[in-house]
């Protein structure tokens, strides 16, 4: 006879049909699971803006019947306008993009680090300004941002002047921090407790169990979801249009007024922003999917 209780599902046959000794299946916040933006923009097929564009291309509106300026003309209009589109507008998007996800994830490691301290005060904190900037409206923090920072910062007989699109890029900086530390807390918590335990087992300190064992491999499982909200904020920078930054949206809106307002110019300059956001942000999306599959945790 046994000197140890049975383990239903092991030593006798299980009782009920419900699942016994079984991993929990829960993904924690911010992981690989939480992909709608790229799962969303990955399931489109890459043939899907260019039929927007033809459609575009061949739409007929009644004030091209009433006014000699014709569609052919608000094309021939964006052809010249292109050139200065791409380098002063979209590439001008880009690199907000890259400055605010860097700035962003940046504060984003702090805030997810300081999420799972052991000490009390640093978690309540970390978790308060991950759920307010997390929960609060990007147009409403881009205002506040906007609002509250100096036109130029005075040391002295120096001063620095402090333009719109710094203020864009940290007002767009606070929900992506607030995204990564999710990233990073449900990244950290996903790995096993026996590594813990490990690392305690071999007189590792805190910094050095992270250092070593729980971030390296946490890291691969982080990279989707930070792809995937870089995405989303590629698509989120025509809000500091809002702003007065002089970006794709502002400036396709100058060129416009240049060429008169005329309403055939709408579709083909705003379909144009559509396409190319699209064929930038596409093939992103595409690649996190691939590599979410690559990364996932085999059970």
């Amino acid at each position: 006879m046994s000197l140890f209780t049975p383990v239903t599902g092991i030593e006798q046959p299980s009782k009920t049909d419900l699942p016994v000794l079984k991993p929990f299946n829960a993904s924690a916040a911010g992981m690989a699971d939480d992909l709608l933006f790229s799962r969303w923009l990955g399931g489109m097929p890459p043939w899907l803006p260019l039929v927007f564009f033809a459609i575009v291309i061949l739409w007929p509106t009644l004030s091209w019947a009433q006014s000699t300026y014709s569609t052919g003309d608000a094309f021939s209009a964006l052809q010249r306008w292109l050139p200065f589109l791409m380098l002063h507008g979209f590439l001008f998007n880009i690199i907000i993009s890259v400055l605010t996800m860097l700035l962003g994830t940046i504060a984003g490691i702090l805030l997810g680090l300081g999420q799972v301290s052991p000490r009390l005060s640093v978690r309540r904190f970390s978790w308060f300004f991950t759920q307010l900037f997390r929960n609060s409206p990007w147009l409403v923090l881009l205002f506040i941002v906007m609002l509250s920072f100096p036109f130029q910062i005075e040391i002295g007989s120096l001063v620095i002047p402090v333009p719109d699109w710094t203020k864009a890029v940290i007002g767009l900086s606070l929900p992506i921090m607030a995204n990564i530390s999710e990233i990073v807390r449900g990244g950290i918590l996903s790995v096993p407790t026996g590594q813990w335990e490990a690392a305690e087992s071999l007189a590792y300190s805190r910094r050095q169990t992270l250092q070593l064992v729980i971030l390296p491999q946490c890291f691969k499982r982080m990279i989707p979801p930070w792809m995937n909200w870089y995405a989303i904020l590629t698509m989120a920078t025509p809000l500091v249009s809002l702003l007065g930054v002089e970006e794709l949206i502002t400036l396709s809106r100058q060129a416009m007024e240049s060429e008169n307002n005329h309403p055939e110019l709408l579709l083909p300059f705003y379909g144009f922003a559509l396409v190319i956001f699209f064929a930038y942000c596409y093939p992103i999306a595409r690649y996190t999917l691939r590599l979410e599959k690559r990364f996932a945790v085999k059970q």
